[in-house]
């Protein structure tokens, strides 16, 4: 069963928003800012989505360990 790449970009961005909100928090309770914890985290949930996007394409060309 192959995954569409919609269903992929979704996947990547339910979690990338889980992440955003626990990056903001974690970042907040660091620095006690939420301006620095914010930009942090929005810039690490862009670089997240495409990696994330970019390693589920990479291992969908792999037949290794498909039955």
């Amino acid at each position: 069963m192959a995954e569409t790449t919609r269903r992929q970009v979704a996947k990547a961005v339910s979690w990338q928003v889980l992440g955003l909100f626990s990056m903001t928090l974690i970042g907040w309770l660091l620095t006690g800012s939420f301006n620095v914890a914010g930009s942090f985290a929005v810039i690490s949930a862009l670089v997240g989505l495409v990696a994330f996007v970019l390693h589920e394409r990479f291992w969908a060309r792999i037949r290794w360990g498909l039955r």
